[in-house]
């Protein structure tokens, strides 16, 4: 048993020392990001900026290779498939790695199984806006009115499964009433739906509301963030409103192929949580309506777990699926 020790120790040892020298000498080539969709969209322009950063920090070449398709499923399979080495990237989403996986079989792929996470780059959050013609001024009042209207109202969404959708059923389910799901193609058209009144509410995220807000276009009530946001200072958030658990974000954040050494990703995790405080990062960041994400590896790990169990909750219990 001691020479069993013995041998287990030196193996050990020497797994350690191949790490580490792995770790030292990360990158020593080219390393690939993909990202689930085409060029100029939220997801991919955080992967530019940070493929940059990576760039500039290791001296090695980071390229960005866009592959859309069946909502990012086609991305996400192929980069899981690739080896765990460092050299492939994958700019991951609320979408991709969460809900896409809890809300369709056929998508036949598991998140947990195939990635490690690397490091959370980023959230953005929803604002809870209605049209200025409906008699209510707070949330409060919103859920009294659709109370004494049980469906009656309206939401809009950009489609079944998507963070609109769902946030619209957590409030349904949260505050008791029957709002009435409508699944517009985009969250442009959600909102244009809302302007028009052509029905009465949706939760959208933030970017580009506010001057809408201000002219009195629409009338916001709440905003799904833990805190307020800067954007609308004086708007409060959901939670202020009276319901402690509901928050509603979308988030970006990379990942590596399962199997990749710990050393590799803690190295990478240091660098990207560095590089959101640049300019160029926190610029894109404000352009997107994002805060920046932060935390280890771990952390992102345990985050994506919450928000599975979270959404998986939500969707059984409105029975949504895209398939």
């Amino acid at each position: 048993m001691t020479l069993v020790r013995s041998i287990l120790a030196v193996l050990t040892a020497i797994g350690l020392t191949a790490g580490a020298a792995s770790a030292q000498s990360y990158p020593d080539r080219l390393v690939k990001m993909i990202v689930p969709q085409g060029p100029g969209g939220p997801t991919d322009l955080l992967a530019r900026v940070a493929a940059q950063r990576l760039q500039v920090a290791y001296g090695q070449n980071v390229i960005i290779e866009n592959r859309g398709g069946a909502g990012g499923v086609i991305a996400a399979k192929a980069a899981g498939s690739a080896e765990g080495d460092g050299y492939t990237l994958f700019m991951g989403n609320t979408s991709v790695l969460v809900l896409i996986p809890i809300l369709s079989k056929t998508a036949s792929y598991d998140p947990a199984k195939l990635f490690t996470p690397v490091a959370r780059l980023a959230e953005s959050y929803q604002v809870l806006v209605v049209n200025p013609s409906l008699p209510v001024k707070t949330v409060a009042e919103l859920v009294a009115y659709a109370k004494a209207n049980p469906s009656k109202l309206n939401y809009s969404s950009a489609g079944i499964g998507n963070t609109i959708h769902l946030a619209g059923e957590l409030f349904n389910h949260s505050a008791g009433v029957k709002i009435v799901h409508v699944p517009y193609n985009s969250g442009a058209e959600a909102t244009t739906a809302v302007l028009g009144g052509q029905v009465q509410m949706t939760f959208v995220n933030i970017t580009g509301l506010p001057p809408l807000i201000a002219d009195g276009k629409l009338r916001a009530l709440a905003v799904t963030s833990p805190k307020r946001q800067a954007l609308l200072p004086d708007v409060p958030t959901m939670i202020e409103s009276g319901y402690p658990d509901f928050v509603v974000r979308a988030f970006f954040g990379i990942v590596a192929p399962a199997g990749t050494p710990a050393t590799i990703v803690d190295k990478l995790n240091a660098t990207i949580n560095a590089a959101m405080t640049s300019n160029e990062m926190q610029t894109t960041l404000k352009r997107l309506g994002a805060e920046a994400g932060s935390g280890t590896a771990a952390d992102f790990a345990a985050f994506i777990a919450d928000e599975r169990r979270r959404w998986s909750a939500v969707a059984k219990a409105a029975n949504i699926s895209i398939d």
